[in-house]
């Protein structure tokens, strides 16, 4: 299991890697790390550019983790692996099955997490991963996912601060999935998600807790750098 591990992660971390955020800010005449809360996330994006260039990051953010989480069922769920079937009790044709996918899926979607956040493309600068983990959710958990997405809607709505959703909807994620009792596997990924998506949050919540959050608004789009 490390070597197809090591690979999804390694994959994963460079699909993450890519900044459309950034991109496509850019193309806009806009550097998105100099204008709004300089995060090339989907809110910010959409907040400065408005709802067309936000909805296409956020999407294509999405579209990140979910080939990070789903290219190793492709590139695993046929392929024969050296493995002593006695001591690793695979199937006798060894084939990865089951928890073994999962893993080395869920080996993709943090690695993509990591490359989203502190991409190499942007001197390790990036996102706070909301995007990147619905992605990669959908295929690993979508009814825990389906779920986090109603407490986002209610808690935006009733709110108007994405910050707050996201946060709400990020610890949905380990209680839905003791509720449901997940794998273990699946549960500690929920909980890895969770806390991922606090800690890139620390900001928001210190704005939070002191009253000073934004709440969501579209700003006037800068003029273009030269």
């Amino acid at each position: 299991m490390l070597l197809p591990l090591l690979i999804a992660a390694i994959v994963g971390y460079l699909v993450g890697s890519v900044p459309f955020g950034y991109l496509v800010a850019r193309s806009r005449g806009v550097n998105i790390f100099e204008v709004g809360s300089k995060n090339p996330g989907a809110t910010n994006v959409r907040r400065v550019l408005g709802a067309g260039p936000g909805n296409l990051v956020f999407t294509l953010d999405a579209l990140k983790g979910f080939l990070a989480a789903s290219w190793s069922l492709l590139a695993y769920t046929q392929a024969s692996v050296a493995y002593d079937l006695e001591t690793e009790g695979i199937a006798a044709d060894g084939i990865i099955r089951g928890t073994d996918w999962n893993i080395v899926a869920i080996g993709g979607l943090v690695g993509a997490l990591l490359g989203h956040s502190f991409s190499c493309f942007t001197k390790f600068r990036g996102g706070k991963g909301v995007a990147t983990s619905v992605g990669g959710l959908l295929i690993l958990m979508p009814v825990a996912l389906a779920i986090g997405a109603v407490v986002w809607g209610v808690s935006f709505y009733a709110t108007r601060y994405v910050s707050l959703a996201s946060l709400l909807a990020a610890v949905s994620l380990p209680i839905v999935s003791i509720v449901m009792h997940q794998p273990k596997p699946l549960l500690i990924l929920a909980i890895l998600v969770a806390v991922f998506v606090i800690l890139r949050h620390r900001s928001n919540i210190v704005r939070l807790l002191n009253g000073t959050e934004n709440k969501f608004s579209r700003q006037p789009v800068p003029p273009p750098h030269a």
